[in-house]
């Protein structure tokens, strides 16, 4: 066994795929950002006057996942924080938080005390009441002359998980300030999510919105040629490779982040091969690792509700064998897991909202059926392999277990 581990690290010894792997790992922030100089001059134009320490519109930023919102917002930033004024007589205060991020953003008390932190203030993670936490909040950021920019990536993801009055809360909190001013970037990967809202937190919003659209394949494969260029070794990449990579994630509403993590695996898969090249089918093989492992980072990332449902839908799928699956069965095995648990039962309609999200992600597949008068009917199978169903369950269990 000693031999077989040396041969291997002897091989990752004698690289010759990467020359700098992190440059297409999803941290690295590029200098230049391809394909968004407008959406990019249209931050920066919204933004601009906080330089003069005044109070901007709110403004939020849409598109699928991997458009460059995030990163065109953060090169704005950091535009911004350069040309501010050392001797100015406020301070320009930018802060940056992602909604998904668990224990952190599942509650209104938590994503305010993250929010105090940041701003050097401190509050206990559990024990006060929410309105004292505002209070603090408050008095943190109005202790001297300063404008606040707050940059809330995937806002919709909060808003789903408290409600839209958290943001309300956040908006009117400028009518009490007496030397702050508090503006908004909301980043979401829904297009429609402020239609979803309370239409009384939409009205106080005055709000600026920028749409991402989806790169196309010819946009992709600049943006992959150019990372590629300076994150592997020459001569490595087989002809061919780069566009399939591109092809790809055009299908996948064009996304970047995900062109590069197939470039990135399939060099990774490339070298366990031992091979002085990445293929095609590398590119075949990373893409495959990938759907399972996003399948399963969805799984683990929702919340507590919706893994019962799936945990629901999985039960039938393996208890009724070849028997149909309808939307009434799984709110039905649905509500005993939540009395099991102990957790609040959510509407029936509410259900239905949550398994078509996860036949959006290809969790499951639903076929409508009519049933002439007596209207129609959602038939549910699921539609992940066996082993990432086994996968899944543990990931429900584990997360249950800590209720």
């Amino acid at each position: 066994m000693k031999i077989d581990i040396e041969k291997i690290f002897d091989t990752f010894d004698k690289n010759g795929i990467f020359k700098n792997k992190s440059l297409l790992q999803s941290n690295y922030t590029p200098n230049e950002i391809p394909h968004r100089e407008e959406e990019i001059k249209q931050i920066a134009s919204i933004l601009a006057p906080v330089l003069r320490g005044e109070k901007t519109s709110n403004l939020f930023l849409y598109g699928k996942t991997g458009t460059g919102k995030t990163l065109s917002v953060q090169f704005v930033q950091e535009e911004l924080n350069k040309r501010v004024k050392k001797d100015s007589n406020f301070k320009l205060k930018i802060e940056y938080l992602n909604c998904k991020l668990k224990k952190v953003s599942d509650t209104e008390y938590r994503i305010l005390a993250e929010l105090i932190k940041k701003m050097g203030g401190e509050v206990p993670q559990t024990g006060l009441p929410t309105q004292a936490v505002y209070n603090k909040f408050i008095e943190t950021i109005d202790s001297e002359r300063q404008v606040i920019v707050l940059i809330l990536d995937e806002i919709d993801q909060t808003v789903r998980k408290i409600s839209s009055d958290f943001l309300y809360n956040l908006i009117r909190l400028n009518s009490e300030l007496s030397k702050s001013k508090l503006c908004i970037v909301g980043i979401s990967n829904n297009l429609t999510f402020l239609d979803e809202i309370d239409p009384r937190v939409r009205s106080s919003l005055s709000e600026e919105e920028i749409v991402f659209h989806p790169y196309d394949a010819l946009q992709l494969q600049d943006i992959l040629n150019k990372r590629a260029r300076m994150a592997f070794k020459e001569g490595v990449i087989q002809e061919g490779v780069v566009s399939k990579c591109a092809a790809f994630a055009a299908r996948e509403h064009g996304d970047a982040r995900r062109a590069l993590d197939l470039l990135r695996i399939a060099g990774e898969l490339a070298e366990r091969d031992n091979s002085g090249k990445i293929l095609i089918k590398h590119i075949d093989e990373a893409n495959n690792k990938i759907e399972k492992d996003k399948i399963l980072d969805v799984i683990q990332s929702e919340p507590k509700q919706f893994q019962l449902v799936l945990k629901a839908i999985i039960y039938l799928s393996e208890t009724q064998k070849n028997e149909p699956i309808f939307t009434g069965d799984v709110y039905n095995v649905y509500q005993d897991f939540c009395l099991r648990h102990k957790l609040e039962v959510l509407t029936q309609r509410r259900v239905g909202d949550i398994i078509q999200e996860f036949d959006m992600h290809g969790i499951i597949n639903i076929k409508v059926i009519s049933k002439g008068r007596g209207g129609r009917m959602r038939e549910i199978k699921l539609a992940i392999p066996k082993e990432i169903t086994k996968k899944a369950n543990e990931i429900v269990e584990h997360s249950l277990n800590y209720l």
